[in-house]
């Protein structure tokens, strides 16, 4: 992926005017290959998709055949541990930001990001720090999801508080959010503190990497729409889901001053592919045709990046999945 800064406000635009202080996030999303970029979700836990448990080595050829069959990004869990029903012991999962570093510098062309990264396991200006540095070891493909987290077992096994977890994630992304986008940040929070806090050196973006949040809710689509470039929402098996999911960030971003066509629209969807292992769940189902048929709605419901959760999910299966990319690029 290519960066671009840009003003997001046009000329003329009713919301030009309505943001004299520069605290609404623009342009910082990078652009892609085809109307709708795509992602692949890299599988990064123990009983994933990939089958057993995916070695730095496994990732990494997963990650450089999505580049060669065509997919924008590559995306990664942040979590320390998985425990849902009915499991009775935890799942391993490899530390996220760690693997994205070395990923950043193995690889070439493809985007690497996080979705999403949970505010409550860090604090917010080593966050910042760490995304700068990935930015600058990618040479500027690294993409910062956030999220306030929601899987309770791994909150209490490491110790992390769960409570006033919208609250904490509201008084960190005002200390990452200027400290990507200016250096800066000067926050005297409940929970976070920024005093007089600087980031530097900078990386290869003047203004640091692009912020996605991933979210539902009323008060952190209003954060989004305040300090996001992107907001993602999964898993969906078709776009059907999406009008009454987008009409809510259209609100948020009006409630703000901010125009709404400027926050990217990302989704995702789980793919069952040939030998489906169960793993991840309510799948997209069909052959390639079948598959990119469903996928062009989510285009066309205004989609702008579509994350592929494909199961099973190996450099075999990504390379196969490149018929349905074939496909796509053929449709325009």
């Amino acid at each position: 992926m290519t960066g671009r800064d840009e003003g997001a406000m046009t000329a003329g635009s009713p919301f030009a005017d309505t943001d004299p202080a520069g605290l609404l996030a623009t342009g910082h999303w990078p652009a892609g290959k085809r109307p709708m970029q795509l992602g692949l979700m890299v599988p990064i836990s123990e009983g994933s998709a990939f089958g057993g448990t995916p070695r730095f080595a496994d990732m990494l050829a997963m990650t450089r055949t999505a580049a060669d069959v065509g997919f924008d990004c590559a995306w990664f869990a942040d979590h320390l541990i998985m425990q849902l029903p009915p499991e009775s012991e935890a799942r391993g999962v490899w530390e996220c930001w760690t693997m994205m570093a070395g990923l950043a510098a193995a690889t070439e062309g493809i985007g690497i990001g996080a979705l999403v990264a949970c505010t409550g396991f860090r604090n917010p200006g080593v966050v910042a720090k760490m995304a700068e540095s990935i930015d600058e070891i990618s040479g500027g493909r690294f993409v910062l999801g956030l999220g306030a987290g929601w899987h309770l077992p791994e909150y209490e096994m490491f110790g992390y508080p769960f409570d006033h977890r919208v609250t904490r994630f509201e008084e960190a992304i005002q200390i990452i959010h200027p400290l990507l986008r200016d250096g800066h940040a000067d926050v005297d929070g409940t929970y976070f503190q920024a005093r007089n806090a600087v980031n530097r050196p900078r990386g290869p973006r003047a203004s640091g990497p692009p912020i996605l949040v991933g979210t539902s809710g009323h008060r952190m689509l209003r954060l989004t729409a305040r300090y996001a470039d992107a907001w993602n929402t999964v898993w969906h098996k078709d776009a059907a889901a999406l009008p009454p999911l987008m009409a809510a960030v259209d609100e948020a971003c009006l409630e703000v001053g901010r125009d709404p066509a400027t926050l990217v629209r990302t989704a995702g969807g789980n793919i069952a592919l040939p030998g489906y292992l169960g793993r991840r769940g309510d799948p997209i189902e069909g052959g390639p045709e079948e598959v990119a048929a469903t996928l062009r709605g989510f285009r066309d419901a205004g989609i702008q990046h579509f994350v592929c959760g494909l199961d099973p999910c190996t450099p075999e299966s990504i390379e196969g999945f490149g018929r349905v990319i074939e496909l796509l690029d053929a449709a325009g």
